[in-house]
């Protein structure tokens, strides 16, 4: 029992309750310093991919990052969403963000080695998606086969008449998708 009243004034040395507030005091203005951040451009910003494949091949935004596709115009950082569908319960209604193309192709054969457009060198591991007008880096979720990826946009195209999307050869085989056929996508979002 001795052992413990040891124990509990080492742990607890002063009474235990709430502290009266300190007064409120004035801080010395002396003892802060004027700082200027100055800005070359105001404005958004805007990073450059660097050309090693080996640091980016997998993408590297972050889960908040908000891009925008210049066909959705500036003023919102989100697409518009499909208008709600009613199901065949009368009464309620259900959001679904996945639009399903039905000619989703892939690439890769051919040019292996050769640079994207957003400075990526093509390899059979590239994990990314072509797209002609989404920014470099815009993150996209593909469905299919069970098996759902996120990944970015890392090279422009399709350069086939109807065509929204080209896989790269990594997130072809990620997804079982290495042919030219239906499959569910949405913009990703943080």
């Amino acid at each position: 029992m001795a052992l413990i009243a040891i124990f509990a004034t080492v742990a607890f040395p002063g009474s235990v309750g709430s502290r009266v507030p300190s007064p409120d005091s004035s801080l010395d203005p002396g003892l802060f310093q004027r700082v200027e951040i100055a800005a070359l451009e105001r404005g958004n910003a805007m990073t450059i991919l660097p050309p090693d494949p080996a640091t980016r091949s997998a993408g590297n935004l972050d889960t908040t990052t908000a891009l925008v596709d210049p066909a959705f115009g500036a003023a919102s950082a989100r697409p518009p969403v499909r208008p709600t569908q009613r199901t065949a319960t009368a009464g309620s209604i259900s959001k679904n963000p996945w639009r399903q193309d039905p000619d989703i192709s892939w690439y890769g054969p051919g040019f292996y080695g050769h640079r994207t457009a957003c400075g990526l060198a093509l390899t059979q591991t590239l994990v990314g998606v072509a797209h002609r007008t989404l920014p470099c880096g815009t993150l996209v979720t593909f469905r299919s086969n069970g098996v759902t990826v996120t990944v970015p946009v890392v090279d422009r195209g399709p350069y086939v008449a109807g065509r929204t999307w080209d896989l790269t050869p990594g997130a072809c085989q990620k997804l079982r998708h290495c042919f030219t056929g239906p499959i569910e996508w949405k913009m990703a979002r943080g």
